[in-house]
């Protein structure tokens, strides 16, 4: 009865939130271990471990494994795909003298995440810092370049458009011009969306 107490007390202080950092030869006993799509080469390259919960970084994504306690065995997976979610707002916050933690603090869009983790783990969660930080650098430029790519079609459109109606072949010109849309749009989605940001946690993880 007093180690469940101890049990449901920690969880109210929060002292069980404070999560490990997972050593990579261990990454197969994770629970989100088993929601990795290892048929399309993801990679796990870092993992926090709480009583609650998980957080696993791959190439491809973030598998948050949501607990509701560090009592019950109810598991969320939630899978948040850098293409589709843009990390931005990165911060590390070390330890006071009297703290047992640090912290990390991202977003993806507009979803706050924030992770406390061991401050003798401090090193180790500065190279996840630096990847995670320049993940976010490199979606906001292809944003901002695909944005720039479709404010110049968009202006092109109008001119073009300005101009039809004294073409020979209004209807023909109209037609090829569609198809130009199409396969321009195409071509700013595959320059600009990036699925795979391996190298970046090569870089800056365990280097």
């Amino acid at each position: 009865m007093a180690n469940v107490f101890s049990k449901v007390a920690a969880d109210t202080l929060g002292i069980s939130d404070i999560g490990k950092i997972i050593d990579p030869k261990d990454f197969d006993k994770v629970d989100g271990d088993d929601y990795i799509f290892n048929e399309d080469q993801e990679k796990i390259f870092f993992v926090i471990k709480s009583k609650a919960d998980e957080y696993i970084f791959t190439n491809y994504a973030l598998l948050h494994v949501d607990g509701d306690s560090a009592v019950s065995k109810k598991r969320t997976v939630q899978r948040y795909e850098y293409l589709e979610y843009h990390i931005s707002g990165v911060t590390l916050e070390t330890a006071g003298t009297v703290d047992l933690d640090v912290e990390l603090k991202w977003y993806f869009n507009d979803i706050e995440f924030s992770v406390d983790v061991d401050k003798k783990q401090l090193e180790q969660l500065k190279d996840l810092y630096k990847a995670l930080y320049e993940i976010g650098r490199i979606q906001s430029i292809y944003r901002n370049q695909r944005q720039d790519d479709i404010e110049a079609l968009n202006l092109a459109n109008d001119t073009f458009s300005k101009s039809i109606l004294h073409m020979e072949h209004p209807a023909q010109s109209l037609k090829e011009i569609a198809l130009f849309n199409q396969q321009y749009l195409q071509t700013i989605r595959t320059n600009y969306r990036k699925r795979d940001f391996s190298e970046f946690f090569e870089k800056y993880i365990n280097n």
